[in-house]
């Protein structure tokens, strides 16, 4: 039986957030639709939040997205944007969590390498790819939609193997066997007594 489903790409941003769908049928992948939504003309951050809630709402009922694919915050120098980039993209992974959609969280860096083969490509290469691979005519105006939509095909082709926070599957290991595996693979996170 063929996969079919639709992936909704989502680039978190408290002035500009950008989004894309895609839909794979089988081993093709198409676009549905890209594009931003502006946040810059709202008074405060609690107005951008509740904005990005129900924009996202939005978008998932009138594309029926089955999984989202977000790019995770990057780590930079000023605190105040990464602390407003955070909020921006935790409002929208709970209107996705309030649809019952599985999320996805793709660092910005495995969404380059991943789309152009080089994990420090510029907008513009990732821009140029993903025309190149879906055929679309127009660049957008803003980037942060081609983001949003190399959010989606990154995770397209990469088959949700970054972090997931859809419902856990439940495990036959024992608590205990999951701690042994977790300090076996994370010596250096373990604190050492004097």
């Amino acid at each position: 039986m063929e996969v079919e489903k639709i992936i909704l790409g989502i680039d978190p941003g408290t002035m500009v957030m950008g989004f894309g769908l895609v839909q794979q049928k089988g081993k093709e992948l198409s676009i549905i639709r890209m594009d931003v939504i502006k946040l810059n003309k709202l008074a405060n951050q609690a107005l951008k939040l509740k904005m990005i809630f129900e924009k996202m709402l939005e978008l998932i009922d009138e594309y029926k997205p089955d999984e989202l694919a977000i790019e995770a915050p990057f780590f930079g120098k000023n605190v105040q944007s990464m602390l407003k980039l955070g909020r921006a993209q935790g409002v929208a992974m709970a209107a996705a969590l309030y649809r019952d959609i599985p999320i996805f969280e793709y660092a910005p860096r495995t969404i380059k390498q991943t789309i152009t083969g080089n994990g420090s490509a510029s907008k513009e290469q990732v821009s140029k790819m993903l025309q190149a691979m879906l055929k679309f005519g127009e660049m957008p105006k803003y980037f942060d939609a081609t983001d949003a939509l190399a959010a989606a095909v990154c995770h397209y082709l990469d088959r949700g193997k970054d972090v997931n926070y859809s419902k856990p599957k439940h495990s036959r290991k024992s608590a205990s066997s999951q701690w042994a595996q977790f300090v076996q693979q994370n010596p250096d996170r373990l604190s050492r007594k004097p």
